[in-house]
């Protein structure tokens, strides 16, 4: 099942991480496959700003509650 914060997490991991890396499609693979808890593991691993790791903690936290209202 896709939610609106899974597709918008991938966007935005698409736009600020321009180049695949293996870390970007380990992180594509983890909300590909519903597992939020190896994002957030994943997603230490980047050197983001405060603005962009708060941005994407929300998208990661909004994916989580989609995930409970199943």
């Amino acid at each position: 099942m896709t939610t609106s914060a899974r597709v918008g997490l991938l966007r935005w991991l698409r736009r600020q991480l321009r180049q695949p890396t293996p870390y970007r499609e380990r992180l594509e693979a983890a909300v590909e496959h519903d597992d939020p808890a190896e994002a957030r593991r994943l997603l230490e691993r980047f050197a983001f700003t405060d603005a962009q790791r708060r941005h994407v903690t929300e998208l990661i936290v909004e994916w989580e509650a989609q995930r409970g209202k199943r």
